[in-house]
């Protein structure tokens, strides 16, 4: 018989692990032990599955830290379909209990750590039935230390967060989606219209960890504002996180200025390995990774489904 529960304390941070795979196990029990400790999950969101005894599989909810109500599933390991579409439905439900409306879920590929998300049919073939659709079908970036630091725009001045507020982010944000070729942005747009999406996006990453000093515009030379740099360090890697061209900025090499100037921020603030993500239509966003330097180690497709 085939049971979905919470796991018990010594189950954690393990859960799941399989045979002869020690480097998948340390891995994966690494990462949801961060998880617990950032506060982007809690025991009693590590649910698994257990048939005859024996744990075969198991699904975490996730947050950002400091919020209440479960975003995300991470760690989904299905087993196999029966297995995989009782996790799926269990989640739903318990996301539902704590105030969810949506829930999120990333497959990344190639499998890798932390999550090594084997068998991405599978889980795409479960993700479907369980009504989730992608929300975006993305690139993944990556930057490390030793590799070469991109050259730093000198037509460009910077002012932070710190020193302007929030507002002219905000306004600004809301003029870079006016034509917006990121797909999760078109979605919260067409839901919010460009300025609610915008205070949405700002609210956002003001949750994510940072300081109010990473958190930039840049402006021309005419002093006319025409980027935004929103780099920040979740609990696993920094990111760049936000990167936005004005419309006036537009083709000018100013995307490639704004993730220059993020690498910059977060090596600065000690950061040896930094990530990046953009849609995988936005062909502009992907030069402008590349061309700071960036190198793409992995696709990466977001799912979302109502709850």
């Amino acid at each position: 018989m085939l049971t979905i529960r919470t796991a018990r304390p010594d189950e954690l941070p393990a859960l799941t692990t399989y045979p002869e795979d020690d480097e998948r196990n340390a891995a994966t029990a690494a990462y949801l032990a961060g998880l617990l400790e950032s506060g982007c999950t809690r025991p009693e969101w590590c649910l698994v599955a257990e048939r005859d005894g024996q744990v075969t599989g198991n699904v975490v909810l996730w947050t950002i830290p400091g919020r209440m109500v479960p975003m995300d599933i991470v760690l989904l390991e299905p087993g196999d379909p029966d297995t995989g579409e009782a996790l799926l439905a269990y989640s739903a439900e318990q996301a539902r209990e704590l105030g969810a409306k949506s829930q999120g879920h990333v497959l990344d590929s190639p499998a890798q750590a932390p999550q090594f998300q084997r068998d991405p049919q599978l889980r795409e073939k479960l993700l479907s039935s369980a009504g989730f659709t992608v929300a975006r079908d993305g690139c993944r970036f990556l930057w490390t230390v030793g590799d070469s630091m991109p050259t730093q725009d000198e037509r460009l001045h910077w002012r932070s967060l710190a020193d302007l507020g929030e507002a002219p982010f905000v306004e600004l944000l809301a003029d870079t989606f006016t034509d917006t070729k990121d797909s999760i942005f078109q979605a919260e747009i067409a839901e919010r219209g460009l300025r609610g999406a915008a205070e949405r996006n700002v609210a956002d990453m003001l949750e994510m960890d940072h300081q109010p000093g990473w958190y930039e515009i840049g402006y021309d030379a005419a002093g006319t504002p025409v980027a935004i740099s929103m780099p920040a360090r979740t609990p696993t890697s920094a990111v760049i996180g936000l990167v936005a061209v004005a419309r006036v900025g537009r083709g000018q090499g100013y995307a490639t200025s704004v993730v220059a100037r993020g690498t910059q921020v977060l090596v600065d603030a000690g950061f040896g390995e930094i990530r990046g993500d953009c849609d995988a239509g936005n062909i502009g966003m992907f030069k402008a990774f590349q061309r700071a330097g960036y190198r793409n180690f992995a696709n990466r497709k977001m799912f979302t489904r109502p709850v």
